[in-house]
């Protein structure tokens, strides 16, 4: 099934085109339309959900590697154990315990956040990843443009009204997503959203915050 997946969501990038910074992936030998979708356990109770993917993702060939994904992957080590990741090795470990993924899989040029456009023609893919194939049930989204990808799960403006509550770092709303399988049925499944702001260096209003906050998030979860 998910093998299948991958194919589909190759298959929409290849339908037309779409931004893409195919430049970078060439430059390490791989084919820019073949989806990076997600890292990490499909059983896993938590799953980190981002915009897209960055140079240091294709490369890895993982969601959340970078500088703020190694941000988040220290803050759940942390929060296993105790203490910071002695090494890289170790830090992988997390991959375990977590899913990690984004709302499109691919890179846009530059530092450019994908259109509305670009994220509705995957949504589907998405959809049916963390509906069919995920176990979990909680979300810890990472920035805005993560956030309010869950707008259509919710009722009519829940998701937004939410989003401009002074508390929404700290507070939890849960929203049904659904999902086609490849005949067509649609499945349900209860998730449990817990925002968080994006750990990007740019982030000047949250970025020093961000390690605590995660560490609330975490205290929030089962896992």
């Amino acid at each position: 099934m998910l093998e299948s997946l991958l194919i589909a969501i190759q298959a929409e990038a290849k339908r037309a085109s779409f931004p893409l910074d195919s430049e970078v992936y060439t430059a390490v030998g791989k084919d820019p339309t073949y989806p990076i979708l997600f890292a990490g356990n499909l059983k896993a109770e938590i799953c980190f959900f981002g915009r897209d993917l960055g140079k240091d993702e294709v490369l890895a060939g993982q969601p959340l590697y970078g500088a703020s994904g190694t941000l988040v992957r220290q803050g759940f080590y942390k929060g296993i154990h105790g203490k910071v990741a002695p090494n890289k090795q170790e830090l992988a470990s997390v991959c375990e315990r977590i899913l990690l993924t984004n709302t499109v899989p691919y890179k846009p040029p530059g530092n450019k956040a994908y259109t509305q456009e670009v994220k509705e023609r995957f949504r589907p893919f998405i959809e049916r990843l963390l509906v069919l194939n995920w176990q979990g049930k909680q979300i810890i989204t990472l920035g805005t443009e993560a956030f309010k990808w869950y707008s259509p799960y919710g009722s009519k403006g829940e998701v937004k009204s939410f989003f401009e509550r002074g508390d929404r770092y700290q507070s939890q709303l849960t929203v049904t997503l659904v999902a086609s399988d490849e005949q067509g049925l649609q499945h349900q499944r209860r998730v449990t959203l817990l925002p968080l702001p994006h750990p990007s260096p740019l982030n000047q209003k949250y970025y020093a915050q961000f390690p605590q906050l995660l560490q609330q998030r975490l205290d929030q979860c089962e896992f």
